[in-house]
C-alpha cells in the first residue's frame, strides 16, 4: 500500500497555477539567454546538489562543488563530502540521459542504479541493493527515533508498487504533485542501508525531468531543502508519523514541495537577471578591445571561484595552448591575478575587474 495523491485543495489550486506562470517565464528567459546563462548553469548544478548532500551530513569546501560536479575537480576518495558530491553529480548526469530516452520505463532497476551511482563511495552500504535489515531515523534531538522503515522483507514488494505507480499511477496529476508524491514514497519505504534521502530527491528530480519542464537545474528544490533542512524534516515527520503509514495523509507533504518550488522559482528568475545584466557588462569590457567574444567566458567565470585553464578551454571549446593565450591577454590587461601553479592554478577576478562590473551594473 502506497500514500494516496491528494487532490489539490481549494488553497494549493491557486499555488499550482502560480507555479506554472513562473516556470513559463523560466522557460522563456533560460531558452533565449544563450551563452549569458553558461557560468549561472554551472553554480546552479552546483548550488543545488551540495544542498541535497548537506542535508546528511555532507559538506564540500567554500568553492570546490562547480569543479567537482562539472568533473574538472577529481576529489580524493578519503573525502566523504567531496565524493558525496561527486557520486551525486553522477547519478544527476544518468538523470539527464534517462530524462531524453524515448524508451525509458520505470523499473526497479531504475532506482537500483541511482542508488548505485549516488553511493558507490560508501562500499560498505551496499550500494545498488535493497537493504536487508531494520533501518531507522535518528531523532536530532534523542529518544525514540523520527522514524522506523518498514521491514526489509517488505521492501522489494515495496518498492514494486512505488515502480508501477511512477509508471503508470496518477498520470492525470500536475507533475510538481506527482514529483513530490515520488519522494516520499522512496523516503518512506527507504528500502536502501544509506543514502535514502539522497536518491529520493534524485527520483524526484527524475519526474520533472522526464516531464521536459525544464533543465534539473532550474527545476529542482535540493537547494532548497538544504536550507530548510528542519522544515523538511518537520513535514516529513508529521506525514509519515514515525512509522510505514500510508493511510496517513500527505497533502502537508505536498504543499510544502509546492511552496519549495515557487520560492525556488522566484530565486532562479532573480539569478538569471543578475546574470543577464553581469554578462553584458563584461561584453562591454572586451568588445572595444576587438577580443574574441569568448574571453567573456572567463571573465564571468573569474568572479565566483576562480577559473582554472582546463574548465575554461572545455567551456570555451578551445585547445589548452589557445586557453592559456587567452588567460595571459587578461592577466596582462589587469583583469585577472593568477592564483598557485602547475595543477593548483587559478585565474581569480581582480579588483579593477569587480569595479568596472560593479559600475556598469
Amino acid at each position: 500500500m502506497l500514500f494516496t495523491t491528494p487532490t489539490p485543495s481549494d488553497a494549493l489550486a491557486p499555488q499550482l497555477r502560480e507555479l506554472d506562470a513562473l516556470r513559463a517565464r523560466l522557460g522563456d528567459a533560460t531558452g533565449v539567454a544563450g551563452p549569458s546563462l553558461g557560468e549561472l548553469r554551472r553554480q546552479v548544478r552546483a548550488s543545488t546538489m551540495e544542498g541535497s548532500v548537506s542535508i546528511e551530513g555532507f559538506h564540500v569546501p567554500a568553492g570546490e562543488g562547480p569543479g567537482i560536479v562539472s568533473g574538472t575537480t577529481v576529489p580524493d576518495t578519503a573525502d566523504t563530502g567531496p565524493m558525496a558530491l561527486a557520486s551525486y553529480a553522477r547519478a544527476m548526469d544518468h538523470v539527464g540521459t534517462m530524462a531524453v530516452d524515448p524508451h525509458f520505463r520505470w523499473s526497479d532497476r531504475v532506482i537500483l542504479d541511482l542508488h548505485f551511482d549516488t553511493c558507490a563511495f560508501q562500499r560498505d552500504r551496499s550500494p545498488g541493493l535493497w537493504r536487508t535489515g531494520p533501518i531507522y531515523v535518528t531523532s536530532p534531538s534523542g529518544g525514540p527515533p523520527a522514524y522506523t522503515g518498514p521491514d526489509a522483507d517488505d521492501v522489494p514488494e515495496l518498492m514494486g508498487e512505488v515502480v508501477d505507480w511512477l509508471q503508470d499511477g496518477d498520470r492525470d496529476a500536475h507533475v510538481v504533485v506527482r514529483a513530490a508524491m515520488t519522494h516520499l514514497h522512496v523516503v518512506s519505504v527507504h528500502p536502501f542501508a544509506d543514502g535514502n534521502g539522497r536518491v529520493a530527491r534524485i527520483a524526484q528530480s527524475l519526474v520533472l525531468a522526464r516531464a521536459g519542464l525544464l533543465a534539473p537545474e532550474f527545476s529542482s528544490i535540493e537547494e532548497y531543502l538544504g536550507r530548510n533542512t528542519g522544515d523538511y524534516y518537520r513535514v516529513l515527520q508529521q506525514v509519515q508519523g514515525g512509522s510505514y503509514q500510508p493511510d496517513r495523509d500527505a497533502a502537508p507533504w505536498v504543499h510544502f514541495c509546492v511552496t519549495a518550488h515557487i520560492h525556488q522559482a522566484r530565486a532562479r528568475l532573480d539569478q538569471i537577471a543578475i546574470a543577464t545584466t553581469r554578462w553584458a557588462a563584461l561584453e562591454k569590457l572586451v568588445e572595444p578591445r576587438g577580443w574574441p567574444d569568448r574571453l567573456v567566458i572567463a571573465l564571468e567565470q573569474s568572479l565566483f571561484e576562480g577559473i582554472e585553464r582546463k574548465a575554461y578551454a572545455v567551456e570555451a571549446d578551445v585547445s589548452p595552448a589557445t586557453a592559456t593565450t587567452d588567460l595571459r591577454r587578461l592577466v596582462d590587461a589587469g583583469l585577472i591575478a593568477r592564483h598557485g601553479r602547475t595543477r593548483s592554478t587559478k585565474y581569480v577576478a581582480s579588483e579593477e575587474l569587480r569595479q568596472q562590473v560593479r559600475s556598469r551594473d
